[in-house]
C-alpha cells in the first residue's frame, strides 16, 4: 500500500535562492512534429548559440508543466514528457557560457515557477569536458544539461525497479529535447561517457538520493571553454521530499557498478560503444516481409512540436477494436528509430544514412493495424520492414504480458523493446546497461509524438520480462526485455 501522507515533493526547491524568470514568450517553432523527432541533427556551418528564449523553449517542452488537473486531494501539475507514476524524478541542470540574457553559470531549472536558480556563477563547461575526456560536442557547446535522477522520488512507488525508470523517464524528456532542438536549428548531441563523481562534484549532489544519469550538449561555438572556476562545495539548503525516506542500496550498487571512475576510462568506452555493431544489421530475415510505407514529408501530418508536445498525454483507455492505418504505424517506427546522436552509438559517415545501429530491437504484437495481419513481429530497420515472427491473435497474451492490464490487451499494437545485454555487457561494460534504458527511453519518447502527430494515443507500460522474451522466442531467446509501449486510439480523444 502507497503512504499517500509520504508521498515526495514532485519538484527540487531550494530554500534562499531567488529565481531567475525564464520568458514565456517564446518563439514558434513550426518544424512538423513528425520531421523534428527524426532529425538528423541540425547541419552546423560556423556557431549556433541559442538564447534565452531558445533555452527557455528547451527546457518547456522537455520538463516544463504543460497541463494541471484538479482531483479532490489536490492538484496533480503534468509535464511535457511521460514519467512512470507521474512521479517526476528527473531534474535538469544548465552549464552554460555567456548567452544573450544569461550570465555563464552553473543553474537549476525549477519547473513549478518556470525558473532557473543560479548555483554557480562563472563558466564551468571545462568541467565537463575534462569529465567527458575531451568529447567534441562538449568541448565546443555553449551550454549542455546535465540529467540526474533522484532515488526515493520514484522509488515511493516502485523501489527498486526505479534505476530501471532512470533510463525511461530521462529518455522521454531528451526525445522532446531533441526534438526541440532540431526545429530550432541547433545541434544537440546526447552524452553518456562521463566520470560520474566529476559531474556529480559540479552540481553538488548527495549521491545517495540523486546521481547525474546523463547530459545533452546544445549549439555549437568554435572555441573551447575556459578553465574553469573553483570547485568549492555548495551549501545552498533544499526542501525535504517527505517526512521519511525508504533506502533501497541496490540502486546505489546498480548506479555505482556502471560508473566510470576516472577519465581514461571514458575514452575507451566511448571507443567500445561506438565500435558496437547490432546483430540485426547482418541478420537474414526469414519469415514474410512487409516493408513499411512512411508518408511522404509533404503528406505527413503537419502539426508543429509544440502543438504535439502540448497535446500529448499517457493514455490511460485505448478504444477497443479501434484500428491504425499501415501508413500511420509505418510512420511512426520510421521516424522514431532513426539514428540517434549520441557518444554511445555508431555515428554515419554519411548524412544520408539513417540507419545506424540502435541497442534495441523492436518486438511488436499487432491486434489491429489495417493491411497488416494480426500476429508478432519484428523491425528489420535494414531494410525498412517488419518481419513476421508467429500469425495470430494475441490480445490475451498482451494482457498478461503487461502484467494483467487492460491497455495492451486493447491497444491496437504493443511495441517492446528487447537488446542483447550480454553481448552489450561484454563490450560496454556496465555502463552499457545504462546506455541501453537511455536509448529505449529516447525511441519509446519518440514514439509517443509520433502517435499524438497523428491524433493518435500512447502508453508506456511495466511488463514481465522473461515471459515476454518466451513469447517472442526462439528470435528472441538471447535478449532481455528494456521497454514497452502500447499504441492505439485513445478512448474518447478530443480532436483539437
Amino acid at each position: 500500500m502507497l503512504d499517500w501522507a509520504n508521498q515526495p515533493l514532485p519538484y527540487k526547491i531550494y530554500s534562499g535562492l531567488d529565481p531567475i524568470p525564464l520568458p514565456t514568450e517564446l518563439p514558434e517553432l513550426g518544424a512538423p512534429a513528425l520531421s523534428a523527432i527524426a532529425g538528423p541533427p541540425a547541419a552546423v556551418e560556423g556557431e549556433e548559440v541559442p538564447d534565452q528564449r531558445a533555452l527557455a523553449s528547451v527546457l518547456f517542452l522537455s520538463a516544463g508543466i504543460t497541463k494541471r488537473k484538479r482531483y479532490p486531494g489536490g492538484e496533480i501539475a503534468f509535464r511535457a514528457a511521460s514519467c512512470t507514476g507521474a512521479l517526476y524524478e528527473i531534474e535538469l541542470y544548465v552549464v552554460c557560457q555567456d548567452l544573450a540574457g544569461l550570465a555563464a553559470g552553473l543553474y537549476h531549472f525549477g519547473p513549478a515557477d518556470f525558473a532557473l536558480r543560479r548555483l554557480r556563477q562563472g563558466d564551468y563547461r571545462g568541467v565537463l569536458a575534462r569529465a567527458t575526456a575531451g568529447e567534441q560536442s562538449v568541448l565546443h557547446a555553449p551550454l549542455t544539461i546535465v540529467c540526474t535522477g533522484t532515488y526515493w522520488r520514484n522509488a515511493w512507488k516502485y523501489q527498486a525497479r526505479t534505476y530501471r525508470h532512470f533510463g525511461w523517464d530521462n529518455g522521454t524528456i531528451l526525445a522532446n529535447l531533441l526534438a526541440t532542438c532540431t526545429s530550432l536549428g541547433l545541434p544537440a548531441s546526447v552524452i553518456c561517457g562521463f566520470v560520474d563523481a566529476d559531474v556529480n562534484r559540479l552540481c553538488s549532489l548527495d549521491t545517495q538520493r540523486e546521481v547525474a544519469f546523463s547530459m545533452v550538449t546544445v549549439g555549437r561555438v568554435a572555441t573551447e571553454p575556459p578553465v574553469p572556476p573553483p570547485l568549492d562545495p555548495l551549501t545552498f539548503d533544499t526542501r525535504r521530499l517527505s517526512a521519511s525516506e525508504v533506502d533501497y542500496p541496490v540502486m546505489c550498487e546498480m548506479h555505482a557498478f556502471s560508473s566510470l571512475g576516472i577519465a581514461d576510462e571514458v575514452p575507451a568506452w566511448r571507443a567500445a560503444a561506438r565500435s558496437l555493431r547490432a546483430a540485426e544489421a547482418e541478420r537474414v530475415p526469414t519469415g514474410a516481409v512487409v516493408e513499411l510505407r512512411p508518408s511522404s514529408d509533404a503528406e505527413m501530418p503537419q502539426d508543429s512540436t509544440e502543438r504535439v508536445i502540448l497535446r500529448r498525454g499517457s493514455t490511460r483507455r485505448f478504444e477497443r477494436g479501434a484500428s491504425w492505418t499501415f501508413e500511420q504505424l509505418s510512420n511512426a517506427l520510421y521516424r522514431a528509430t532513426q539514428g540517434i546522436d549520441a557518444d554511445f552509438l555508431q555515428r554515419s559517415s554519411s548524412t544520408h544514412d539513417t540507419r545506424p545501429p540502435l541497442l534495441n530491437d523492436l518486438y511488436l504484437i499487432v491486434h489491429a493495424v489495417d493491411g497488416l495481419k494480426p500476429g508478432a513481429y519484428v523491425l528489420c530497420r535494414q531494410r525498412w520492414a517488419l518481419e513476421l515472427l508467429r500469425e495470430g491473435r494475441f490480445r490475451n497474451e498482451a494482457g498478461y504480458l503487461g502484467l494483467g492490464q487492460d491497455l495492451p490487451a486493447d491497444a491496437s499494437l504493443v511495441v517492446f523493446f528487447l537488446a542483447d545485454l550480454r553481448t552489450i555487457l561484454a563490450q560496454l561494460g556496465n555502463r552499457g546497461y545504462r546506455a541501453t534504458q537511455l536509448e529505449a527511453g529516447i525511441v519509446g519518447g519518440r514514439l509517443y509524438l509520433a502517435a499524438y502527430a497523428q491524433r493518435l494515443g500512447a502508453s508506456g507500460l511495466t511488463f514481465y520480462d522473461d515471459d515476454v522474451v518466451e513469447f517472442f522466442s526462439p528470435h528472441a531467446r538471447s535478449k532481455s526485455c528494456i521497454f514497452c509501449m502500447t499504441l492505439g486510439k485513445s478512448a474518447g480523444l478530443r480532436q483539437t
